[in-house]
C-alpha cells in the first residue's frame, strides 16, 4: 500500500498561544502559520486572542495590531489597505484573497491566516513571487508597436476598443488566482498561470498593440497556456472580481482561429 507523507521538516507543529488580558470582552482567535527558514525549526501555528472593540473590521488590522502590541516577529506584506496593490494576499480560512478587504466578521470562530498555498515562504506570511513577477515579465507586458505614434496626441481607442481591456487591466498581481490553480501547483516552472495569461489577454485585445502574431506564437506551447483545464479555482478565488479563466479560453480560441 501505497503511503504518501509530508517531509518531517514540513510538518506544521502547535506554536505559542497568546491570550487576550484578563477580563478582556469580545475577543477572537486568530491561528497564524509561523515559519523562518533560517530557523531550522519546523512550521508552527501560533494563536492570538484579539479584543475586537479595539481593533479594525478587517483581517489585515488584527494583524497589525498583533505585530503592534503583541509579537513584533510577525512577518506580512502590506501596503495600500484598500485592495489596490495586491500586497497582504494570502490564505484565509483556506480562500486566497486579501487581508486588507476581508472582514474578521466574514470568518466563523477561530480566524486561520496562512500564506498563499505551494509556494516557497521567505518567513511567516510572506511567499517568494520571484517565479511569478519571471512569468510576468515574460509574457512582455508593455505596448509592442513598430507604427509611429500620431503627432501631437496619443494612440486612440473607441470606448468599445477600451472597454475590451478594462477588466483584465485590472488585475493587481496579488498571485491569488495563481496559488489557487492545481495545474499551477504541479507545473509552476512551465505553466504560466492565469495572473501572467490575463496579462497576456489584457495585450492581444489591445487594439493599439501590433505584435499580436508575435505573441501568440510565444503562448503556443503545450505547458505554457494548454496546462489549463479550466478547474475555475482562479475565477473564483480573485478579490477584483475578474474573470482569468474566461481570458484563457479566449486566448485558445485566438491560436485555433490562426489554424483554420
Amino acid at each position: 500500500m501505497a503511503e504518501f507523507r509530508l517531509p518531517p521538516n514540513s510538518r506544521i507543529r502547535k506554536g505559542k498561544h497568546f491570550a487576550a488580558r484578563e477580563g478582556a470582552s469580545a475577543t477572537r482567535r486568530f491561528a497564524v502559520y509561523r515559519y523562518d527558514p533560517d530557523s531550522g525549526e519546523n512550521p508552527r501555528v501560533d494563536t492570538y486572542d484579539i479584543e475586537i472593540e479595539s481593533c479594525g473590521p478587517m483581517v489585515l488590522d488584527a494583524l497589525i495590531k498583533i505585530k503592534n502590541e503583541i509579537d513584533p516577529t510577525l512577518t506580512f506584506r502590506r501596503s495600500c489597505r484598500e485592495g489596490i496593490c495586491g500586497s497582504c494576499a494570502m490564505n484565509i480560512d483556506g480562500g486566497n484573497t486579501l487581508a486588507c478587504t476581508r472582514a474578521i466578521g466574514e470568518s466563523n470562530g477561530e480566524v486561520r491566516i496562512y500564506p498563499l498555498p505551494h509556494m516557497s515562504v521567505v518567513k511567516d506570511l510572506v511567499p517568494d513571487l520571484t517565479n511569478f513577477y519571471a512569468q510576468y515579465a515574460s509574457i512582455k507586458p508593455w505596448l509592442q508597436a513598430s507604427t509611429p505614434p500620431p503627432d501631437n496626441h496619443e494612440r486612440l481607442q473607441s470606448k468599445d476598443e477600451q472597454e475590451k481591456i478594462d477588466e483584465p487591466a485590472a488585475c493587481i498581481l496579488c498571485a491569488c488566482c495563481s496559488t489557487s490553480c492545481p495545474s499551477y501547483w504541479w507545473n509552476s516552472e512551465r505553466y504560466l498561470g492565469p495572473a501572467a495569461l490575463l496579462a497576456a489577454y489584457r495585450w492581444l485585445v489591445d487594439s493599439r498593440d501590433e505584435a499580436r502574431d508575435e505573441r501568440l506564437d510565444e503562448l503556443e506551447d503545450p505547458f505554457k497556456l494548454y496546462r489549463c483545464h479550466t478547474i475555475m479555482n482562479c475565477t473564483q478565488t480573485c478579490p477584483k472580481g475578474l474573470n482569468p479563466a474566461s481570458a484563457i479560453a479566449a486566448t485558445k480560441k485566438m491560436l485555433a482561429a490562426r489554424r483554420v
